[in-house]
């Protein structure tokens, strides 16, 4: 039996980022899901990794705590593809700059491939 395809909600995604909801975030993952962080820290050889929406969860739940606002832009869906950035700033004015790419499965993300750089 064909089960209709389901369409994966930006508009949800921007929201739960925006307003730092970690359990809203985790929920547009795939059970298996996959992120992986590069940043000075965290080269492309070596990048840092979640694996599984508990894991990403733990993940999004530590960068939501955060005393910061985020604001996402340049969101694009095509297809099972996604992208969009995200400028994060603190409350002493530091900042934060992220770039997404998302691999999409069933409306939800499957893999999460993260970059970013922040002020030192």
């Amino acid at each position: 039996m064909a089960t209709a395809a389901t369409t994966f909600d930006p508009q949800a995604l921007k929201r739960a980022i925006e307003e730092r909801n970690a359990a809203a975030q985790v929920e547009l993952f795939t059970d298996d899901a996959a992120l992986e962080i590069v940043d000075q820290a965290n080269p492309p050889s070596k990048p840092l990794v979640f694996q599984g929406r508990e894991a990403v969860g733990g993940y999004l739940a530590d960068v939501a705590s955060r005393d910061m606002t985020h604001r996402v832009g340049g969101l694009v869906v095509d297809g099972d593809r996604a992208s969009y950035t995200i400028d994060c700033t603190y409350p002493d004015g530091n900042k934060v700059l992220c770039m997404a790419s998302a691999d999409l499965r069933d409306g939800r993300i499957a893999r999460l491939r993260g970059l970013q750089a922040w002020d030192q």
